[in-house]
């Protein structure tokens, strides 16, 4: 039994561990949101002084802003209602039946995850232009980039988004009891009926879960509607007005406004449907429940999930084949007409393009150890003690997941506006956004972690809950310290999920989107998504070097995601859950 002044003293360190970790996020994340909030109530702008309501009136008043918000909407509900029809059929027949190439659809379902959906749209527009790929293809005269860039952005978005709603229903089905459609089925009801009356109701909490991710993914989405020049939506014109921030209350209004939908949406999400699971007994069975198909029904399965997966691919082939093209050899034609390397030389080459890599590596590489480590001791915190105050903590980590990353990141610009960084404040100079001397590296990188903390937080929890506390406890009663026992314990046992998440941390911290657009307003500050943009808008070679950059982008991805997904397996998909 351990003495009482050493139980009273790890206690004390464990609260004023808490206490600190609570300011750090007060700082990075509550802080700037509450900037935003704040700006948006100034009856005065430039000064920042007074409160009025006028502004958020104002934002309701402005036909243009009322059309962009409800453009957000549409573009939002129709890119989640065709994620959840293409992801939940899926979802259920992965569950229920074995066909063949199953292993290998199931390991392709988070290929369209990596690729950012902006740099997919930049080689949409080649395949779905006027004088595109699909027109050239069926003789048609459809201009998706004139007359249907909505339907553009849509398609585009859930192409990118439906395996959230996959992995999340692919979840929930594997709790359900098989005994259950088995009763069911016994009792005379057809598949359909079975489905909706027992399949969905019980799965509906992880279903509307991931719905709830995908909505507000999409309707923040700024590097799409970009793309498609699809100007006329809330996260572009927030993008736009970052050019009225020293001046104008109405970026801050309309952020508000936004900000307001996403985490309403969420909180109801949560209050609905959050902890309202159903009990099962058979958990364990659900594999042993599987039906293989034969035949005709086998290969129809296969080809449905080979279908969704070429539709899902069709961005990232389009990236590929524009890296190789000759400028100008893609008009009128099913393919490019010349095949070139040189842009991938000049990806590498080109001195925007190759600071632009620099820069993401060594921003990515710091946002990896800044969560790691804050990562691991939210993650210790939260299952290892039991100090009151742990589930704030917990729940402020998740906080990333509700708040849109274009709202997180305007809420640094508005920081580098103030205190600490504003003018005469003691750090001023040091993180800049909009200013004469902009330096916003440092806002870059803790815009990374933050918005990537949660993927750390939910994979060291999980680890540290399949692994026992005795073991750390023993170490200590043989007596090394606590953090001695977590460091030579603990982390190798967890070794796995922080390694997996830390993959995802680096991976998407290079292809942020949101945060390197509004942060990053100078070519010597671009990571490589704000270089990618600036290409696609260049004549001559410039959307081709573009197309190449995302290509290395993609590859990237894909050999973190693959790591990721080899070490924690199927728990990979406990990630996307919100």
């Amino acid at each position: 039994m351990r003495p009482l002044g050493a139980v009273l003293r790890r206690d004390l360190g464990s609260y004023a561990l808490l206490a600190c970790l609570l300011l750090l996020l007060a700082a990075v994340l509550i802080y700037p949101v509450a900037l935003t909030l704040r700006g948006a109530f100034f009856s005065d702008a430039a000064t920042r002084t007074g409160f009025t309501l006028i502004n958020l009136r104002l934002v309701f008043e402005d036909p243009n802003l009322v059309a962009g918000l409800a453009n957000a909407l549409k573009v939002a509900a129709a890119s989640t209602l065709l994620s959840v029809l293409l992801g939940l059929p899926l979802a259920v027949m992965s569950a229920r039946y074995r066909y063949p190439l199953k292993g290998m659809f199931n390991a392709l379902i988070l290929v369209p995850m990596i690729l950012p959906p902006f740099v997919g749209a930049v080689a949409m527009r080649l395949l779905l232009g006027r004088e595109g790929s699909f027109n050239t293809l069926f003789g048609t005269a459809y201009d998706v980039l004139g007359e249907a860039r909505f339907w553009g952005v849509v398609v585009v978005n859930a192409l990118h988004l439906y395996p959230i709603i996959y992995l999340n229903a692919a979840a929930a089905l594997a709790n359900l009891d098989p005994a259950l459609d088995e009763a069911a089925t016994n009792l005379g009801a057809g598949p359909a009926r079975r489905f909706f009356m027992i399949t969905l109701p019980l799965i509906r909490p992880g279903l509307f879960a991931g719905s709830t991710l995908v909505f507000i993914f999409a309707l923040t989405e700024l590097g799409t509607p970009l793309a498609f020049d699809y100007t006329r939506m809330t996260p572009v014109q927030i993008y736009y007005g970052l050019k009225e921030v020293e001046t104008s209350a109405q970026p801050y209004a309309l952020t508000v406004v936004l900000l307001v939908l996403a985490v309403g949406l969420y909180a109801a999400g949560k209050w609905a449907f959050g902890g309202r699971g159903h009990a099962m007994y058979a958990k364990a069975s659900r594999a042993a429940a599987e039906r293989t198909l034969t035949g005709a029904r086998a290969w129809a399965v296969t080809g449905l999930f080979g279908l969704v997966t070429l539709l899902a691919i069709l961005p990232h082939l389009g990236v590929l084949l524009a890296s190789v093209c000759v400028p100008g050899q893609w008009y009128r034609s099913v393919l490019p007409t010349a095949y070139t390397l040189d842009h991938f030389h000049a990806a590498l080459t080109h001195t925007d393009a190759f600071n632009s890599i620099v820069i993401s590596l060594k921003l990515s590489v710091a946002a990896v150890a800044l969560d790691m480590v804050v990562g691991l001791v939210v993650g210790y915190m939260v299952v290892r003690t039991r100090v009151r105050g742990r589930g704030l903590l917990d729940a402020l980590c998740m906080v990333p997941i509700a708040v849109p990353g274009l709202v997180m990141a305007f809420g640094y610009v508005a920081m580098s506006l103030r205190w600490p960084f504003g003018p005469g404040a003691p750090l001023e100079g040091v993180a800049s956004v909009v200013g004469a001397a902009p330096a916003p590296l440092l806002l870059l990188v803790v815009s990374y972690s933050v918005r990537r903390l949660p993927y750390v937080v939910r994979s060291t929890t999980a680890g540290l809950e399949q692994t026992s506390g005795e073991l750390e406890e023993a170490a200590m009663n043989l007596g090394a310290s606590r953090f001695t026992a977590v460091r030579r314990v603990i982390v190798p046992l967890i070794a796995a999920n922080l390694i997996a998440s830390g993959l995802l941390v680096f991976s998407f911290s290079m292809l942020a989107v949101s945060e390197s657009m509004l942060l990053a307003q100078q070519q010597r500050h671009f990571p490589i998504t704000k270089a990618i943009f600036s290409f696609a808008g260049r004549l001559a070679d410039g959307p081709y070097i573009a197309a190449a950059m995302g290509a290395w982008g993609m590859a990237l991805l894909a050999v973190t995601l693959a790591g990721a997904s080899v070490l924690m397996g199927q728990r990979l998909g406990q990630i996307f859950k919100v």
